[in-house]
């Protein structure tokens, strides 16, 4: 095997590790990229290296930016008085895509379990409360997932949050084991809108 075949192995290795793809549809996206490098793989590589160099953490919310406040948080329209608490950087943007919801969000990075020792610490969840206080907050949305963990930390969110902020959850439309990330954004949007208090 040559020195360029193997790079191109290595490519369709890498790239059959990203959700969604496996070995055949890394090899198909590999060889549609090699086929059109010019047009396609090189402008890719150029942004993917970029990216790499630039992403981080917003250190207010915890979503994906270029710089230490990102967009939403940096936009003064968007302090409503609402936090939409989610789970996962997905979410939030599974939420933005819908565009219903114009206020601030905090992300968790996953739900309490104790089976992949997530507790409050590792959810940021005295962040969260000091968010609260901090920011003046009169409502947060609780957007997590129908499953066990996602309503125990829901539970736990808003047992933390009593006396300080309205706690609400997404209403009908979410699936009991569904996820955001996979929803229409009509259904997001009716979700948001039927919230209830938790």
């Amino acid at each position: 095997m040559g020195e360029a075949t193997r790079e191109i192995e290595r490519l369709i290795e890498l790239m059959a590790r990203l959700p969604g793809l496996g070995p055949r549809s890394a090899r198909r996206a590999v060889l549609h990229l090699v086929k059109k490098r010019a047009v396609q793989l090189a402008p890719l590589a150029e942004a993917m290296q970029k990216v790499a160099a630039t992403a981080r953490e917003c250190v207010r919310c915890g979503n994906i930016g270029t710089t230490e406040l990102c967009d939403i948080c940096a936009d003064p329209a968007r302090a409503t008085g609402e936090i939409c608490v989610v789970e996962d950087v997905a979410d939030l943007w599974a939420m933005e895509r819908a565009g219903v919801f114009r206020g601030r969000y905090h992300v968790l990075g996953g739900v309490l379990s104790a089976l992949d020792a997530m507790g409050p610490d590792e959810l940021g969840l005295p962040r969260l409360a000091q968010r609260i206080d901090e920011e003046g907050v009169t409502e947060v949305i609780l957007a997590l997932g129908a499953t066990v963990d996602g309503q125990t930390t829901a539970h736990y969110i808003a047992d933390l949050l009593e006396g300080r902020a309205s706690v609400t959850t997404l209403g009908q439309g979410v699936p009991v084991g569904g996820e955001l990330d996979f929803l229409d954004d009509g259904t997001i949007g009716a979700a948001l809108r039927a919230r209830r208090a938790v």
